[in-house]
């Protein structure tokens, strides 16, 4: 098993971090304090309030605590912060490349438009980036279970800000209840649009592995979670044949039960049948993790080697939705800091 101190000099990439779940503690407080929200005075407390319980049931379970954070993430202030933070706390992981998830629908409370969250996540990640060297991107976030009219106005509405910071879509939310046929005209007509997906699939609680064959069969070449390919020979297969790279996110899939006990999480079988993969936080503060806690379980549980964190490293870059020379960048970055490791 490789030591924390190890872990801390590897240079990593995330993929799968969503912005409202993924708050310090300290930012929470400054964004309450905006908002005049009160909140718990010790941080105990407070972190009980933010972190899923071990006692969850599902992945709807799961999500209920994003209740706290939603009311927030009203303003461009509130935003603009959150998404710095994010960022700042990756630096702290040596992460160089993160990718941050969003959902504009959940910060219009309050008079905002999906042009004004988007430009303050935006200004967010920016500063963080210049000040941290994190290239940090960000994925415009729909939620399975809205309507379909405001779905198409949302990707509509970001449409003219796909380029630098903005590089790509995803839905995220209430898969149980909303499989992926449900959404297969929504994820057609947003890559016509012109949006890299990825895609949340095989994540809930029910045996879903249909979801993640539905999603490849929609041309999707990412594909957040995938849990549910757990000995489907027939779906590994399908993600092998067709270079899906997964967003494997270990604590939190253990947490909404997607994988019941760490011999139901499909990592040793995906890895055994050459799977694309890599390794990301999810939730970082719903699940208590970062992403060196997330490759030291990996290590600890899976015996996971340097040289494999770094080629699924290499795997996150070259899925990522980066233009083709920041890719080239990051990948001479990452090579430099595994030299002496793998020497």
């Amino acid at each position: 098993m490789l030591d924390q101190f190890i872990i801390q000099e590897l240079p990593k990439v995330e993929l799968h971090c969503h912005l409202d779940g993924s708050l310090s503690l300290e930012c929470i407080r400054q964004l309450a304090t905006i908002a005049e929200v009160e909140l718990p005075q010790d941080n105990e407390s407070l972190k009980q309030l933010v972190t899923a319980p071990q006692t969850c049931h599902s992945l709807n379970d799961y999500l209920k605590v994003f209740e706290v954070v939603y009311p927030l993430l009203q303003t461009k202030e509130a935003l603009s912060l959150a998404a710095y933070d994010v960022v700042k706390q990756a630096a702290l992981d040596n992460i160089i490349y993160i990718e941050v998830r969003f959902a504009p629908e959940l910060s219009l409370n309050q008079g905002l438009t999906i042009s004004d969250t988007i430009e303050a996540v935006s200004l967010g990640l920016i500063a963080a980036q210049k000040e941290f060297n994190v290239v940090a991107k960000l994925l415009i976030c729909g939620l399975r279970q809205t309507a379909d009219v405001y779905t198409t106005k949302l990707f509509t509405q970001a449409k003219p800000y796909l380029g630098q910071v903005v590089v790509g879509g995803d839905f995220a939310g209430n898969e149980k209840d909303y499989s992926t046929d449900k959404l297969a005209n929504h994820i057609e007509q947003i890559q016509e649009m012109g949006f890299p997906m990825t895609f949340h699939a095989g994540e809930c609680e029910c045996p879903c592995p249909s979801n993640i064959s539905q999603a490849i069969a929609l041309g999707l070449k990412r594909i957040g979670h995938g849990t549910a390919s757990y000995y489907q020979s027939k779906v590994i297969q399908e993600l092998i044949d067709n270079e899906v790279t997964l967003e494997l996110c270990l604590k939190s899939n253990l947490q909404t039960k997607a994988a019941k006990t760490l011999e139901e999480f499909p990592y040793l079988t995906l890895r055994k049948a050459g799977a694309r993969l890599t390794i990301n936080t999810d939730n970082r503060t719903v699940s208590q993790t970062n992403l060196n806690k997330e490759y030291l379980a990996f290590s600890q549980y899976f015996d996971t080697s340097i040289s494999e964190f770094y080629q699924y490293n290499r795997y996150a870059i070259e899925a990522s939705f980066a233009h083709q020379e920041e890719k080239a960048i990051i990948l001479e970055r990452l090579a430099a800091g595994y030299e002496d490791f793998l020497s």
